[in-house]
């Protein structure tokens, strides 16, 4: 029963992504991925019911798709995370594994009906070479790709930073959960048995709905704004009060051929300062690099490097060192004393306590209210 409800429940978010207008390629990506988990699990059950054995010559059929899963697993991470697939023939590559099974697997193909049932009813006996090699193949698969898929997130969500004041909706938890769990399925696959396997890919299944429903972004919205971006180095959480570090210091070389002057550099960062200080534009809790470098009229690599250069920080650091400056600017004056903490943290752009707490703690080193009782 657990197994049908798994089947269903990849059947609906299938439908609904196909029924999904404006589809990105993530999307297609997602729901061909979703596509080869229901044949995946449609066979898986009729295998332990038995039910293949009145069609022998479907046997074996499914032999290569775990492959195909930690594939397109990859081809969905690195599609959504915005590092384009534009290389057709060095995507196909990574499908080299699977028509490796498949070739292998003639042998099998070209035996009997009868015969395969036999082999299959045996524990894959005459065949014992092949089960070796697939589930070495599958399993180094399975593990690499959640491997690789992680190292992408974990560089999105670096790179995100330069980019966007507001990370709390970008930073894709979800999909980094749910390559841990597919890299878990290839840990339970060398130990247990095929019920186990089976049950683990539904419970899979079920998270991806899970996910899929509290992250609408990836069934109602494109990945637009998730452009290729080289992963900027920055020095971290910087406090301004004890900022020491000149701009020779941490220009990298990633800005050496940027082609900005310091008299470019320079114009820039007055523009920016007096924009955040006349209109506190920092306050829009969804500002980007990029709207904000079209107020300032310049390029968004060119006020990433000035940013970078001249403050020490990234652009998300930058952004919401400024909204604590402005809280604690705000929550000092007697009339606010009426208002609560949170109310003043989103006045200033914060979208979420945490996220507030956390560059309160960061900047500060104490707490709100710790700060304000000292």
């Amino acid at each position: 029963m657990f197994f049908i409800i798994g089947i269903f429940i990849t059947v609906f978010l299938t439908l609904l992504l196909l029924i999904k207008k404006n589809k990105s390629r993530a999307d297609k990506i997602l729901m061909l991925w979703l596509v080869l988990i229901l044949i995946t699990q449609l066979f898986n059950y009729f295998s332990l019911t038995k039910a293949i054995y009145q069609y022998p010559y479907l046997l074996g059929i499914t032999l290569m798709m775990p492959v195909m899963l930690g594939v397109f697993l990859y081809l969905y991470v690195k599609e959504i995370t915005g590092n384009r697939l534009d290389n057709n023939w060095i995507t196909l590559l990574h499908f080299v594994p699977t028509l490796l099974l498949v070739l292998l697997a003639i042998p099998f193909y070209m035996l009997t009906g009868t015969e395969k049932i036999y082999v299959f009813e045996n524990d894959g006996e005459g065949f014992e070479w092949y089960s070796m090699i697939h589930i070495s193949v599958v399993t180094l698969s399975g593990l690499t790709y959640s491997i690789w898929s992680l190292l992408i997130i974990n560089r999105y969500q670096k790179s995100i930073k330069d980019k966007f004041s507001n990370t709390d909706k970008k930073e894709l938890q979800w999909l980094r959960l749910l390559s841990i769990g597919f890299a878990m399925i290839w840990v339970l696959a060398a130990f247990f048995d095929e019920v186990v396997i089976y049950s683990a890919v539904s419970v899979f299944v079920l998270c991806i709905a899970v996910f899929g429903i509290n992250q609408l972004s990836i069934f109602n919205s494109n990945t637009d704004f998730q452009d290729n971006v080289d992963n900027q180095p920055t020095s971290g959480t910087v406090k301004q009060s004890t900022k020491t570090t000149s701009k020779e210091a941490i220009k990298s070389e990633k800005y050496a051929k940027s082609g900005l002057s310091e008299e470019m550099a320079s114009e820039i960062y007055t523009n920016l300062k007096g924009l955040m200080e006349d209109s506190s534009y920092y306050k829009n809790e969804e500002l980007t690099l990029l709207e904000l470098s079209k107020h300032i009229k310049t390029h968004p690599n060119h006020l990433s490097q000035v940013i970078n250069e001249m403050e020490g920080m990234n652009f998300y650091n930058y952004i919401n060192s400024l909204r604590i400056n402005e809280f604690i600017k705000l929550a000092s004056l007697p009339e606010n004393k009426k208002y609560t903490m949170i109310s003043l943290a989103y006045d200033c752009g914060f979208s979420t306590k945490s996220t507030f707490n956390k560059h309160f703690k960061t900047q500060t080193g104490k707490t709100p209210t710790e700060f304000f009782k000292a």
